[in-house]
């Protein structure tokens, strides 16, 4: 980009999407501006009609134009849960196949790539998909590379994790639109400690005891690795500890010491945790997610369900049905 042009980005929001994920793209580029003493940068609050939009935190935005009206646009983010979705999917993703053939970059944020992938402009590409959201977008789209990466990016394509990696991704275009001293400039303002780009993994939280650290040890993440490749079809502890290269035994007392759980209810904590991303995230039904995280019928499923989470995976989901913004249609219960 020449020094006198201007990058112009909107950021398409729906009920619902997360606040720190605009703030983490915008603020940089703000920044950028100022170091730069130039408007290099220009971004437009989008909504599908105009309309208001409440954020996740109950916070309202005005919208600067509606999607309809997109030209002049080289950049596009859509921000949302992962249940956004138009109000009109016909013309809400006819616009945004529209903006593809033409050129402009899209790109989704977290829950943002569950609209953008929906509206068809993802097929042939990769897609980052936040850990917590994984389970759910793998049950919806079956068929996408979804990825661990922080950020992918791909032949005009942009999906990033979260908000951590929305301000590393701005952080590239600073690089990119005006460069690197101004991107180093603008990390240093916000104390951020460093630019992560493509091939960068998430960090999964785990539960760890006090005296381990925040990694676990080298024995147990591979096993947790097999586990996290064996939801729909479990495998035993005993075949875990022979891919693993160890004895049942040894893996047991590896676990027990790494994450306070022996291997068998930290295996069921993963099992329910994406059974969870399911109920809350998708519209299957409660026994087709029963199968898709390895049980052969309901009732055992949701009995562990009910014991990890204090209810049932119904009663989770009219609970959340219950905090849904307005329009955003509720899933099923059963």
């Amino acid at each position: 980009m020449s020094r006198s042009e201007q990058y112009e980005i909107g950021f398409l929001i729906f009920d619902g999407f997360p606040m720190a994920c605009l703030t983490s793209l915008i603020e940089p580029l703000r920044a950028a501006n100022e170091i730069a003493q130039q408007k290099a940068f220009a971004w437009h609050v989008v909504t599908e009609s105009g309309n208001r939009v409440t954020s996740s935190a109950n916070v309202r935005f005005e919208a600067d134009r509606q999607l309809s009206d997109h030209e002049g646009l080289d950049l596009l983010f859509l921000l949302s849960s992962p249940n956004g979705q138009f109000t009109d999917p016909t013309s809400g993703n006819g616009a945004l196949r529209n903006l593809a053939r033409h050129g402009t970059h899209l790109g989704g944020i977290s829950g943002g790539v569950f609209p953008l992938v929906r509206s068809g402009v993802m097929e042939g590409h990769p897609v980052s998909v936040h850990w917590c959201y994984e389970a759910a977008f793998r049950a919806e789209f079956p068929r996408f590379d979804a990825r661990s990466e922080v950020i992918v990016t791909s032949q005009r394509r942009h999906t990033v994790s979260g908000a951590a990696a929305a301000f590393d991704l701005a952080l590239h275009l600073i690089e990119d639109h005006l460069n690197g001293e101004i991107a180093h400039e603008v990390a240093c303002w916000f104390q951020h400690p460093m630019m992560r780009g493509q091939g960068v993994m998430q960090r999964i939280p785990s539960s760890l005891s006090p005296d381990t650290g925040d990694a676990l040890p080298d024995l147990v993440e591979r096993a947790v690795a097999y586990l996290g490749e064996h939801i729909e079809f479990p495998i035993s502890i005993s075949d875990l500890a022979g891919l693993v290269g160890v004895s049942t035994r040894q893996i047991e007392r590896a676990f027990k010491q790494a994450t306070g759980k022996s291997p068998t209810h930290y295996y069921r904590d993963m099992r329910m945790k994406a059974a969870r991303q399911m109920v809350m995230y998708s519209k299957d039904r409660i026994v087709d997610i029963a199968a898709a995280v390895g049980y052969s019928t309901a009732a055992p499923m949701v009995a562990h369900y009910k014991a990890a989470f204090g209810m049932t995976p119904s009663e989770d989901r009219q609970r959340i049905n219950r905090f849904r913004v307005e329009d955003n249609a509720p899933l099923p219960s059963a």
